[in-house]
C-alpha cells in the first residue's frame, strides 16, 4: 500500500482535488445529450410554444357561467399557454387563463373569473397587496405589487373580474388592459 496521508491530513484542497474530475464528468455527459449548450453569444430566445387563444376563450365562453373577453393583440404578441382553474375558497369560482408572449419577449397572464377581487387576486398573487389603481380606456384597475415581485392589475366588469400579471412594462400591461376592456363579452350559447 502506497505512502497515504492520514485521514486527518487532508484538508479542502484534497476535496477540491477530487472533485474536479467529477465536474469534468458531468459537463461531458450533459453536453452529449444535449441537456446544455456554450454559446459566445450568450442566451438566445428558444420557439415559443403554439397556443389557440380564440378557440380557448370560445370554449370557456360556451362553458363558464360569466362573461369571457377575447382582447385583439398586436400582432407580436404570440399566445402560449391556456388553463382552467377552481377557486374552492367562499367568494371563489372559475378561472380562465391565457399566458402570451409579448413582441419584446416577456410573459403577459389574463386572468378572467367570477370570483371576487380579492379572493382572486388572493389566489393568483398570494401576498400581494392593493398599492394603487390606474384608469385605462375609463376603466379602473386596482394594482398589485410588492417589491421584488411582477405587479397584478385587476379590474372589476359587473359579472367577472379581470386579473392580467407578467413582467412586461407599463406599456405591456396597459396594451393588454386596453384590449380587455375594448373587447366585447364572447357570446355564450
Amino acid at each position: 500500500m502506497p505512502n497515504q496521508k492520514p485521514r486527518i491530513m487532508n484538508d479542502y484542497r484534497d476535496l477540491v482535488w477530487s472533485l474536479i474530475p467529477l465536474a469534468l464528468i458531468a459537463v461531458v455527459f450533459a453536453g452529449l445529450t444535449s441537456q446544455c449548450s456554450f454559446s459566445a453569444s450568450g442566451p438566445t430566445q428558444g420557439t415559443i410554444p403554439s397556443f389557440d387563444a380564440p378557440a380557448a376563450l370560445r370554449s370557456d365562453a360556451q362553458n363558464l357561467s360569466f362573461p369571457v373577453r377575447e382582447p385583439a393583440l398586436p400582432r407580436n404578441w404570440t399566445a402560449n399557454s391556456g388553463s382552467r382553474d377552481t377557486i374552492t375558497e367562499r367568494g371563489g369560482g372559475t378561472v380562465s387563463t391565457i399566458g402570451y408572449v409579448t413582441g419584446a419577449g416577456t410573459y403577459m397572464e389574463l386572468d378572467q373569473s367570477d370570483a371576487t377581487e380579492d379572493v382572486l387576486a388572493g389566489h393568483i398573487v398570494g401576498s400581494r397587496y392593493a398599492t394603487g389603481t390606474r384608469d385605462v380606456a375609463g376603466q379602473k384597475w386596482v394594482v398589485y405589487a410588492e417589491p421584488g415581485s411582477e405587479p397584478a392589475w385587476v379590474a372589476d366588469f359587473g359579472d367577472s373580474r379581470v386579473l392580467i400579471r407578467g413582467a412586461g412594462n407599463t406599456e405591456a400591461f396597459e396594451t393588454l388592459a386596453g384590449a380587455v376592456v375594448a373587447a366585447r363579452p364572447l357570446q355564450s350559447s
